[in-house]
């Protein structure tokens, strides 16, 4: 049976590590699971709570990728490997299909969401 699951390969991880903030105190929890399964619920439009049991506790992804995000981690990997291309003016990150699961997700999600005020209209 073969997964679904995304992981970094160890090669990549070599390449993301530089980026990684310096751990204080007590060790960081296994980068290449945490941010396999980040970058799977964020590929994937999942909810923190949705995760895969393989890649750790929902808790511990979204903490990391919480922290990280307000420390600029992402941010400084993403300019990093861009700046590793030959034409950065030509490298782009696209979310839109991201952005566009997630909202079409929280209208489903609100009470009285989009299919509501659209069958309100109808009813008029």
């Amino acid at each position: 049976m073969t997964s679904n699951l995304f992981w970094l390969t160890e090669a990549q991880m070599e390449r993301l590590r530089p980026f990684f903030p310096k751990s204080h105190g007590r060790p960081r929890v296994d980068d290449r699971r945490v941010l396999s399964g980040i970058i799977f619920i964020n590929r994937n439009g999942l909810r923190w709570c949705d995760a895969p049991s393989e890649y750790g506790p929902p808790k511990t992804l979204y903490n990391r990728w919480k922290r990280w995000s307000e420390l600029g981690v992402f941010a400084r990997i993403f300019e990093g490997l861009a700046a590793e291309a030959p034409e950065p003016e030509t490298i782009m990150i696209d979310a839109t299909y991201l952005k566009a699961h997630r909202t079409a997700s929280s209208l489903r999600a609100k009470k009285g969401g989009a299919d509501a005020s659209s069958a309100e209209r109808k009813a008029e």
